[in-house]
């Protein structure tokens, strides 16, 4: 088979096609073209039952926007169908334009098709040949920006947001949807920054208060035996500059539990020990595969300590813990990163696992009506709902309903993109925001899911908030 340069390791797919009924592996792309060919054609891609997949074809009901015609058009790139350079033909962007890298084919399609991971490879060859689009370095790039220039930042979004015309302009100039606001970036993210001890200011002071704010008033947490042991937080970009609040609950709910939690820092030898670790997600997204590598080399840096130990590793964000037992195998990170896959947990299933190991947490009544909770895509992609819902069932008195609903639609900068704005709501609008809005004005809506939080606050007004934070809510 002809090899063709690939930016992420395929490897994986090495035997793949060894006598399985592979619907015909391309004759270029090496194991990328096999990670293609596992589609068998069984269209579960095309359907609107229970289930994520596929979020494009459950709003246009057009079979072009399913997996299944995804791969279509890749076999045709593949197979020299698209000329020279297939990458940059217009029938692939067709076909692309609408995939949300939700994983649900990952999960739902029986042959597993990671078109997440495809479409990463797609656009990293799409930006070697025409360059990165501006707008996608300024997604891409958001952790970065987010270090180097957090105030300018922050009040630029904030001008923006409060001006219409300023909204126009920036659609105009960025393609950023004018008709939805961009999160804003709190004025204290959770590290306190130029302090030579570069703790946490989540662990400074004695508890006192119990709520923490969006601005980033510190929620002060007790010092804590630990005598259930230590655990590794793992804060992600996205908890840390936009809600602090999270990681904050979070540490309160497992110190309460008596672990004793740290804070995952740079290595001492990291070259920029000051900027927070990041997952590489926002990289990934965007085709920045050389970007998401060196994230990817800066976590697994920190981490060896915690894997050496067997320390578990505690996540928040779906899409970004989960990126650690996922792409990181497909970013040439070491052998440790398998080693990693069994250490990491997102922050539900890492309590169910200790709640089967005698884990009792002191709850009380949450006030409200029948909670709304909403799980993220990765979260339903990696079977990871059922660790939500008995963690919420640790809660005295709690009902709740988990709605039945494929993407929320708004799928990191997807939901931003003045061209997928409309796709973006259709998909919201498909059972998510139906439910939220027919929940009772007291009920609690739940998402773990940043970018799921953003779409339901538009498309509803409500907020939503992430299971750490009921927890801690609930601590009595």
């Amino acid at each position: 088979m002809s090899s063709m340069k690939t930016f992420l390791d395929w490897s994986a797919y090495d035997t793949y096609g060894m006598g399985d009924a592979y619907a015909g592996i391309p004759a270029t792309g090496g194991n990328y073209a096999k990670a293609v060919a596992v589609c068998m054609n069984n269209h579960q891609c095309q359907r609107d039952a229970k289930g994520v997949m596929c979020p494009s074809y459950r709003i246009t009901h057009d079979p072009a926007h399913s997996t299944g015609a995804r791969v279509k058009a890749f076999k045709a790139a593949l197979n020299g169908e698209l000329g020279e350079q297939p990458f940059i033909h217009p029938d692939l962007a067709a076909a692309m334009d609408l995939c949300v890298s939700c994983k649900g084919c990952k999960k739902e399609c029986p042959s597993s098709v990671d078109m997440t991971l495809i479409k990463t490879e797609y656009l990293a060859h799409r930006n070697d040949e025409l360059g990165l689009p501006r707008r996608a370095r300024l997604f891409g790039g958001l952790p970065e920006w987010l270090h180097r220039y957090r105030r300018p930042l922050a009040a630029l979004v904030r001008l923006r947001n409060a001006s219409p015309w300023l909204a126009r302009l920036v659609e105009r100039r960025l393609g950023i949807s004018a008709k939805r606001p961009i999160p804003e970036i709190v004025s204290q993210p959770v590290f306190a920054e130029n302090t030579e001890s570069h703790t946490p200011r989540v662990l400074i002071e004695p508890l006192h208060s119990k709520t923490a704010s969006k601005a980033g008033a510190s929620l002060r947490i007790p010092a804590g035996r630990g005598q259930r042991g230590k655990v590794a937080l793992f804060v992600d970009t996205f908890t840390h500059y936009y809600t602090p609040e999270v990681a904050e609950a979070a540490i309160a709910v497992l110190t309460a539990g008596g672990y004793a939690v740290e804070v995952l820092r740079p290595a001492a030898d990291d070259g920029e020990p000051e900027r927070p670790l990041c997952c590489g997600r926002t990289y990934l997204s965007q085709g920045m595969v050389d970007a998401a590598k060196r994230e990817g080399q800066r976590v697994m840096a920190a981490l060896a300590p915690a894997l050496a130990a067997g320390t578990p590793i505690v996540g928040l964000e779906p899409s970004c813990l989960l990126a650690l037992r996922d792409e990181f195998y497909s970013l040439s990170l070491g052998p440790e990163v398998g080693q990693l896959g069994k250490q990491a947990f997102l922050f539900e299933e890492f309590l169910m696992r200790e709640g089967n190991k005698g884990l009792k947490l002191d709850l009380k009544p949450i006030p409200g009506g029948k909670a709304v909770v909403h799980g993220h895509c990765h979260q339903k992609a990696f079977g990871a709902m059922k660790s939500m819902k008995k963690v919420l069932g640790w809660i005295p008195e709690f009902e709740f309903d988990i709605v039945d609903a494929s993407c929320c639609g708004m799928s990191g900068s997807f939901g931003l993109e003045a061209e997928h704005y409309a796709a973006s709501v259709k998909m919201g609008e498909l059972a998510l925001l139906p439910a939220v809005r027919s929940a009772p004005a007291d009920a609690t809506i739940v998402a773990d899911g940043f970018s799921c939080r953003h779409q339901i606050k538009d498309g509803t007004g409500r907020d939503a908030v992430h299971v750490a934070v009921l927890l801690a809510r609930a601590l009595a």
